[in-house]
């Protein structure tokens, strides 16, 4: 820190208790929670979500078709970097070829493996021309993922940090802090708080006992629904509550000789009671998910468009029946386990499913494990079932052919449970390269349809996005996505 830096603990300083460090806060290279949620407030993406996750312009003001393979991108003037220069054309078509052109190590150059040319057309034009349609090209140079770095910056560039947003890089220590500091000169309108901080505490027992004890000004979605009920009403502390797009869901792995059959994987969803769990473990806090896109999102199908899963004990006995699963001398039908990581609100829900299922005549084991030990099974497909979460993922349409697609079984993609059906790749090869939203939408529904008949997945809820905050911190508006962008219009008194 430079001596001109005011002191951090003085009152213009937002104390933020986060739980991780963030591993790069350079966004074409970052891909943790903690990267791109304080990385987005370093650095401006071309297009942003709006609050129904259509894309709206930002550092592109507007962006042409000429052709299914051809993206021209026409770029705001007058926008400055950190350091006062201009940021121009160069500057754009180098924040994307760098990430495919071996000048970064980036697990997010996959997204751009289409892209066969970026190419400057005058100072403010940008042209991207792909060897396919690519439907999610916007979606991948928006807000949280992608972020415009100066022409030339290279792989220590996160930690030195340069863009345009409404926050400057002040500094950082690894498992210790974040340092940010107001952009007084951004383009959009400069932000209201001076200086952000934001403190590693790994410890939800701690982070608690900070905000009660008034030594923290906020956190975002560290808490357990517990915790933050005890800091409901607590003097000067304030619990803001809205609508998150994150969903929580379980994977069968299909070509598992007793889950294979989908009358086997419907009877398991029939006996999860979610507003039983909702109730209980969430506290309220959370909607039921039928579908891994959000609600709201312009691609999620209806509920009326779905095969529907309630609470139903009897319906899932005949399914069982139906396959020839009869109950043993301990009226026990079906026997598998469930992995998960060691998470606390994730054990806590699989033993309330445990015990769910058991009604059922299902006999669940449960085998939690270390993240990194639990993630190498599952992308094996090691196991017969698990529990995770989609976060940020999910907010694109293209969820569906990482996830669902049969192309994509890892390592190519995420379709852990090994699921294959034609008819599924089929529609999403169409949407993906469907230029009509109209179009699109209709042929990500049919998907959803048959995804949610054959369940390789169950959607299982998408948590509330929950802050709590010192009451000196105000203007607090929450989006669905869970970022950091509250402190964009905020104030501390």
């Amino acid at each position: 820190m430079t001596a001109c830096e005011p002191a951090l603990n003085d009152s213009s300083t937002l104390k933020f208790l986060i739980e991780s460090s963030p591993n790069s806060l350079d966004l074409r290279q970052g891909t943790d929670s903690q990267s791109e949620r304080i990385g987005g407030l370093i650095y401006d993406p071309l297009v942003r979500k709006d609050d129904h996750f259509n894309l709206q312009p930002w550092l592109a003001t507007r962006w042409d078709r000429p052709d299914a393979l051809t993206w021209v991108f026409h770029l705001r003037s007058g926008v400055r970097f950190h350091d006062g220069k201009a940021m121009t054309a160069e500057d754009v078509a180098w924040s994307l070829k760098s990430m495919t052109n071996g000048a970064i190590l980036t697990a997010k150059g996959g997204a751009f493996a289409d892209v066969v040319d970026v190419s400057v057309r005058d100072p403010l034009t940008v042209v991207v021309t792909t060897n396919k349609p690519d439907e999610s090209l916007l979606f991948n140079v928006s807000d949280g993922l992608f972020g415009v770095v100066e022409n030339g910056a290279g792989r220590d560039e996160g930690l030195h940090p340069v863009g345009t947003g409404p926050f400057r890089f002040v500094d950082q220590v690894q498992d210790k802090e974040v340092v940010i500091a107001r952009n007084s000169e951004y383009w959009a309108g400069a932000p209201k708080i001076e200086r952000v901080r934001f403190e590693v505490t790994p410890d939800n027992i701690t982070v608690a006992l900070e905000m009660r004890k008034g030594s923290a000004d906020v956190e975002s979605n560290v808490l357990t629904q517990d915790m933050v009920h005890a800091l409901q009403g607590a003097q000067g502390l304030v619990v803001e509550s809205g609508l998150g797009a994150r969903v929580d869901y379980a994977t069968f792995n299909v070509n598992d000789a007793v889950l294979r059959d989908k009358r086997v994987r419907q009877a398991i969803a029939c006996a999860i009671d979610k507003d039983a769990l909702i109730a209980s473990l969430w506290r309220g806090r959370a909607e039921k998910a039928e579908t891994l896109l959000p609600r709201g999102h312009w691609a999620t199908a209806t509920d009326a468009d779905l095969a529907q899963y309630p609470h139903d004990v009897e319906r899932a006995k005949r399914l069982l029946d139906e396959t020839g699963l009869k109950p043993d001398k301990d009226g026990v039908r079906l026997r598998f386990t469930l992995k998960t990581s060691t998470d606390e609100t994730t054990r806590l829900e699989a033993q309330a499913i445990q015990a769910q299922l058991r009604e059922a005549g299902i006999a669940l084991q449960l085998r939690p494990a270390e993240f990194g030990t639990f993630y190498s099974d599952i992308t094996k497909g090691a196991f017969q079932m698990y529990m995770l979460r989609w976060i940020g993922s999910n907010e694109d349409p293209d969820i569906f052919r990482y996830t669902s697609a049969t192309a994509s079984f890892p390592p190519k993609g995420a379709n852990r449970g090994r699921f294959s059906d034609a008819r599924v790749d089929a529609l999403l090869k169409q949407a993906s390269e469907e230029t009509d939203e109209v179009v699109r939408r209709r042929e990500y529904v049919q998907a959803q349809q048959i995804l949610t008949d054959e369940l390789p997945v169950i959607p299982l809820w998408y948590p509330d996005n929950v802050v709590v905050h010192s009451a000196r911190l105000t203007g607090v508006v929450l989006n669905a996505g869970g970022n950091f962008d509250f402190l964009r219009t905020a104030e501390l008194r």
